[in-house]
């Protein structure tokens, strides 16, 4: 891989890390429920688990959905269940985050690093990073500068989401307030879906 293809790549992943998506919109709702120090594993787990995913991608995962297509539709189905469950789960917490609240928890490291393998934009995120800028048959190597490039600029590419939901918490002190911003980042989470439903 050139250095022009690498920095081509890098700024791929760097616009596509940063952009709304249901990663990012969980994240600006879990840093104002929250906060940035409790987002912190859900923060590491999408980075790490996203860069994981598109290394064992590209060592051949992809190649099984490719000889059984009917994993395509398994994996829509699922992510669809599991994206309206979370945007349930998002839309129906109103108490306020410095307010006790034992049912609301943020995503654990293991979670969010689970949740990149039925999230649509991750999977897309992936499989063009491979296809576009990786040669036909890449070797390990190749695929972890892949890999590599997203846990270069991911983390910081969604710190920016978390400290920005950070911030509008302090606007978000009252029940009301907070439920609306929640049902809101409820719809939108579910507006991610449109590109999967309505290709």
């Amino acid at each position: 891989m050139t250095s022009e293809i690498f920095l081509a790549l890098i700024g791929f992943a760097f616009i596509s890390s940063i952009t709304p998506g249901p990663n990012n919109l969980m994240l600006l709702a879990s840093g104002a429920n929250f906060g940035f120090k409790r987002t912190l594993p859900h923060m590491f787990g999408i980075s790490i688990g996203h860069s994981v995913m598109v290394f064992l991608v590209g060592i051949g995962i992809k190649q099984i959905f490719d000889l059984y297509p009917v994993t395509y539709t398994v994996l829509k189905v699922g992510s669809v269940i599991y994206l309206l469950y979370l945007a349930y789960k998002i839309g129906t917490n109103c108490t306020p985050p410095d307010q006790a609240n034992s049912r609301a928890k943020p995503f654990t490291f293991l979670q969010a690093a689970a949740f990149q393998w039925v999230n649509p934009k991750a999977w897309a995120m992936a499989l063009t990073a491979l296809g576009v800028y990786a040669p036909p048959s890449p070797t390990v190597a190749q695929i972890a500068m892949v890999a590599g490039a997203f846990a270069l600029v991911n983390f910081p590419s969604i710190t920016t989401w978390v400290v920005l939901g950070q911030q509008m918490s302090r606007f978000l002190h009252t029940p009301r307030r907070l439920m609306i911003f929640n049902i809101t980042a409820a719809l939108l989470l579910v507006a991610t879906l449109y590109p999967i439903l309505w290709p």
